[in-house]
């Protein structure tokens, strides 16, 4: 289909949908024991790399090696991920497996280390299990493949406590060439603004120079990545990577023309779809739950006030007991931080069952709480406040708080 009606259409696929992008997994037993636990994404060619990592203080040592990559300007030609251990609060050791596990590829694959990104997900605080990394690095390899069934096997590999896998890819044109877009991601908990416990993956075959891919990256992850939160947990291995190898062969974008802010929408679709398949599947979760702030006066007063709603435990509780107590909603915008009139907001909740106007100008109207609990039990549900301030507006996504949360990470490393 036709997203928006910018030529931007989203078609089947996930890493491997662009030109030149092989993918593998396999299963090399390194926390889990009966399934794939390992993936591999390879470019043909030497790609642009671009990341943005994780801003807590605590960063896992695939953050560091990534980082330095990155920013290093080599070129990269591929992606080693794990799941199960995170190779975080590791020491010495973890930045030792960062470079066993690149070296393994780069003598598998016949590329140099420093091409080598690597990515880790899981429990933190263990050593990983080098001789099982280095086998499955090997037996990937071989198993290289462009097709969309390797890609959505790469994409379930990588997952740790998500229900299924996330992965979306785009194609659209550049100065009259097709270009492809696609993505993979993980994530499920310990997931809040500001990245989450997420891996997201993302390849294109455009040509675009190293500087505007990094800062077309960094200007989208603030509307996207960094609009969710399932549990105000921000975690120590957050990485997104965006590789262009320009393949597709259009005119190399190096100027932010008309093709750069195509790139861009095309970018921001890929990752919006990323992030709400991640929040919409969140530990124990029963809802996606998305809040629009509307009328504002500025973008970040309507992000400060979306976000507050979507992090604040009492709101995601009511969502998961299908109660519009929109109570909740008010105060904790009113806590945000932001300014705003609260006698002038006006609050709608939506979903596939229907719209209603829950309160006007600060106050409740009248209205069926038997219709609103239809509206508040569909898999996807909206809040949308509109403040009465001006034009401005953003979205945030988050999930239910459930019984099913807890019970998850109470038994985590067991």
């Amino acid at each position: 289909m036709d997203e928006t009606g910018m030529g931007i259409k989203i078609i089947t696929g996930g890493v491997t949908a662009a030109r030149g992008f092989k993918a593998a997994s396999t299963a090399a037993g390194i926390k889990y024991k009966d399934r794939q636990d390992m993936a591999m994404i390879y470019s043909q060619e030497p790609c642009r790399s671009a990341g943005t990592f994780t801003t807590n203080i605590v960063k896992a040592a695939p953050v560091k090696w990534d980082k330095n990559q990155v920013t290093s300007g080599a070129p990269a030609r591929a992606v080693v991920i794990n799941a199960g251990i995170a190779n975080a609060c590791t020491g010495e050791e973890g930045m030792g497996y960062c470079g066993q596990t690149a070296e393994a590829a780069a003598l598998a694959l016949g590329i140099s280390a420093e091409s080598v990104l690597v990515a880790s997900t899981g429990v933190i605080g263990m050593q990983l299990p080098m001789d099982r990394i280095t086998a499955g690095v090997k037996a990937m390899a071989p198993l290289l493949d462009g097709s969309l069934e390797s890609g959505t096997g790469a994409s379930r590999a990588i997952m740790t406590t998500d229900t299924k896998n996330k992965e979306v890819a785009v194609r659209f044109e550049l100065g009259g060439t097709t270009v492809t877009m696609g993505g993979m991601c993980k994530g499920s908990g310990m997931i809040h603004p500001n990245m989450c416990t997420m891996l997201s993956f993302v390849t294109t075959d455009a040509a675009i120079s190293k500087e505007l891919l990094q800062e077309a990256l960094s200007q989208d992850i603030q509307d996207t990545y960094n609009m969710i939160s399932v549990d105000g947990d921000t975690s120590t291995n957050d990485t997104v990577l965006l590789l262009a190898n320009g393949l597709a062969g259009n005119k190399e974008i190096t100027e932010k023309n008309e093709d750069y802010h195509t790139f861009c929408r095309a970018l921001k679709i890929v990752n919006e779809t990323l992030a709400k398949k991640m929040a919409g599947d969140g530990e124990g979760c029963t809802a996606l739950f998305e809040v629009k702030v509307v009328g504002a006066e500025t973008k970040e007063q309507a992000k400060i006030l979306a976000k507050s709603v979507i992090c604040s435990s009492l709101t995601k509780a009511a969502i998961f007991g299908h109660d519009a107590n929109w109570g909740r909603i008010l105060c904790a915008m009113g806590y945000s931080g932001a300014q705003f009139d609260p006698e002038k907001v006006d609050l709608y909740f939506e979903s596939a069952a229907g719209k209603m106007q829950i309160i006007k100008d600060g106050v409740a109207v009248d209205y069926s709480e038997e219709q609103a609990t239809r509206i508040l039990s569909e898999p996807e549900v909206t809040a949308v406040a509109d403040i009465k301030m001006g034009d401005a507006k953003a979205a945030a996504w988050g999930c239910d708080l459930t019984f099913d949360y807890v019970k998850i990470n109470a038994d985590y490393r067991s």
